[in-house]
């Protein structure tokens, strides 16, 4: 009877969880929906970009243009809460030109640490560091710079005096919009709790002079800060590549070390494969593929696989140069079978430099939204607009979405607190189990033993006494 009692109310339990999976789902759904979508950021970091490339269009190294960018960074740093380290430095004058200065602007937000493991054994907390980088400057490639004693005879210019000139260069995406995508990634860092790492936001000056910000910054390390950077994630140039990779230093391309430089790069792929970005915002992080080999790509002598790596030099340098792994954001097509075909893109209307846009006259405010920005779009099909046709605000969006989750995939060299205490509970549970496995399995030997022994004790006992009666019947005899 109570068999059949206990397989009834079994089968009913089956009945109403299956009959319930349906509601479950949908308040599943309607969570995720109440939770919203992930990088919806807004148009906070777009119109920082915009804003810098027409408040301060020539900003170039050491220039008035790029201290007023500085400050303005300052400003918006300010805003956010925080109180920015300011790190000038200055570039010697060779004789024929005076010594130029620019700054480092830093904000340096301290996390709960990682408990790492002791030589002695044992752990202790360590305070390891990410660098979230991008240099604010801009300037237009030498060959591209208008002349001074150009000639301004209208017969020779194909346009009228009173049309308005097709490109007027202001860096938009190299690099107002990897400077305004620290700034979202700043700004979203707020609402993050219990980060493990310390975490540095730095905007490099003079990134155009041979990324000497990056390299000023560095030298500028004590040697307990240098071994405390785990990763540098490098942002620039986000808007008018084709497609947003990511890749990882040249470091990586020396035998022996490819995943422990690359580990991190790897993460912001799981980052964006695992969330909802292309499905919200029709984004997706590409790494490059193109697997061209037989080069010699880091000169160190070996031949090289030229795949997960850039093609452009950028303020990670310094760190990569000192084995820092790095995670380099740009916008680029490295879809080719050559390196010396590739560009930032195959867009039609954007070749009139051979789909080279940085450092060129077309990385133009006016002239890329003309062709980049798009209408807004239903994505999700039920009729109502929701997402931004805007190309700069979602790259600026998402990439800072994707650098602020990596930073929770934690330390290779430790344990948040958060994990270290699960960790301290598993053990205990661990040793436990072990324990009493243990003392059962010594428990049920004796048990055994004492069997054996009692059986053995007992045969012996019958083994005397029909001695003895066959002792005694003989005597009778």
């Amino acid at each position: 009877m109570n068999s059949i009692l206990v397989k009834r109310l079994f089968a009913t339990a089956m009945c109403a969880a299956v009959f319930a999976q349906p509601l479950l789902l949908a308040s599943c759904k309607n969570k995720d929906k109440d939770k919203g979508k992930p990088a919806d950021y807004g148009t906070y970091g777009a119109d920082i970009a915009r804003e810098i490339a027409s408040q301060y269009p020539d900003r170039a190294a050491y220039s008035e243009g790029e201290s007023q960018t500085g400050a303005y960074i300052e400003g918006k740093i300010k805003e956010l809460g925080f109180t920015p380290e300011i790190q000038t430095f200055q570039k010697e004058g060779d004789g024929k030109t005076e010594a130029k200065s620019s700054a480092n602007y830093i904000v340096k937000i301290p996390g709960t640490g990682f408990y790492c493991a002791q030589d002695g054994g044992g752990y202790e907390i360590e305070h390891r560091v990410a660098i979230i980088g991008t240099h604010y400057d801009a300037a237009i490639l030498p060959a591209y710079k208008p002349k001074a004693d150009a000639k301004k005879d209208s017969k020779d210019k194909k346009t009228k005096e009173t049309e308005a000139p097709k490109y007027v260069f202001d860096g938009i995406s190299d690099n107002a919009s990897g400077t305004a995508c620290v700034l979202t990634a700043l700004k979203a860092f707020k609402e993050y709790k219990d980060v493990g790492y310390d975490v540095w936001f730095v905007f490099f000056g003079a990134g155009t002079d041979n990324h000497n910000g990056a390299e000023e910054f560095c030298k500028a390390l004590s040697k307990e800060e240098f071994y405390s950077i785990d990763v540098m994630y490098n942002i620039d140039s986000l808007y008018s590549g084709d497609k947003v990779y990511a890749s990882s230093g040249f470091k990586s391309l020396q035998k022996n070390r490819k995943y422990e430089m690359r580990r991190k790069l790897y993460q912001t792929y799981d980052v964006c494969f695992t969330n909802t970005l292309n499905t919200n915002y029709g984004f997706d992080l590409y790494y490059n593929e193109a697997c061209i080999k037989g080069l010699d790509i880091d000169d160190d002598g070996y031949k090289d696989v030229f795949s997960e790596v850039p093609i452009a030099i950028s303020d990670y340098k310094a760190f990569d140069d000192r084995f820092i792994p790095i995670v380099y954001f740009e916008s680029f097509d490295y879809n080719y079978t050559s390196m010396e075909k590739m560009r930032e893109t195959k867009n039609l209307t954007l070749q009139d430099f051979d789909g080279t846009v940085r450092g060129t006259p077309a990385d133009c405010t006016a002239f890329l939204d003309s062709i980049l920005v798009e209408e807004d779009k239903d994505r999700d099909g039920d009729g109502e607009i929701d997402c931004t046709g805007d190309r700069l605000q979602i790259r600026i969006n998402c990439v800072a979405f994707i650098v602020c989750e990596a930073l929770l995939k934690g330390s290779d060299k430790g344990m948040t607190p958060a994990e270290y205490e699960a960790f301290k509970i598993e053990s205990t549970r661990q040793t436990f189990y072990s324990e009493t496995t243990k003392a059962t399995e010594t428990s049920a030997s004796s048990e055994t033993s004492d069997t054996s022994d009692t059986s053995e004790s007992s045969e012996t006992s019958e083994s005397s006494e029909s001695s003895a009666t066959a002792t005694t019947k003989k005597a009778s005899n």
